[in-house]
């Protein structure tokens, strides 16, 4: 039972994201951001309009409600992502990126994507990648069916 191969699929998996996740924390905090900073200023900027309504946003980032309530604040106060509200639910709102974020992102990005050719994706074939992105989002649409919240259905990133 302990050399039960899911038990290693498991572990390697850990290990492989905790490495990564140290090179990405060392990388961003480089540009004065932190891990999910980065993450929800990418969700935004990939979405139609640079926008998402927060329940999708807490749902597409894995966080609760009053985290993303604190990310956005942050956000806000830096100038990187504003809120407006949903003109059809007084309840609701957005979360939109604004010219210094997506100025943010474009200055970021360079950097990131070349660690993540580096120590993630240059490492595969393309075959391999394909294989793994097709994996991954089994996983993920099993495990959190609402990540994908918000997103129209053509789109294909994660």
């Amino acid at each position: 039972m302990l050399e039960d191969p899911r038990i290693t699929a498991m572990g390697l998996f850990v290990e492989a994201f905790s490495g990564l996740n140290a090179r990405f924390n060392a990388q961003l905090a480089e540009h004065s951001l932190g891990n999910v900073d980065f993450e929800v200023l990418m969700r935004l900027a990939r979405s139609p309009g640079g926008e998402l309504r927060m329940t999708d946003l807490a749902a597409q980032t894995g966080l609760s409600t009053s985290g993303v309530t604190r990310v956005v604040d942050r956000l806000e106060r830096d100038g990187l992502a504003t809120r407006r509200a949903c003109p059809t639910d007084r309840r609701g709102s957005f979360t939109v990126i604004t010219p210094a974020g997506l100025a943010k992102m474009h200055e970021v990005l360079p950097d990131h994507l070349a660690l993540i050719d580096e120590w993630f994706t240059g490492r595969l074939t393309p075959d391999e990648l394909d294989g793994l992105l097709r994996s991954l989002r089994k996983i993920r649409d099993a495990v959190r069916p609402d990540a994908t919240s918000g997103v129209p259905t053509m789109r294909t990133a994660a």
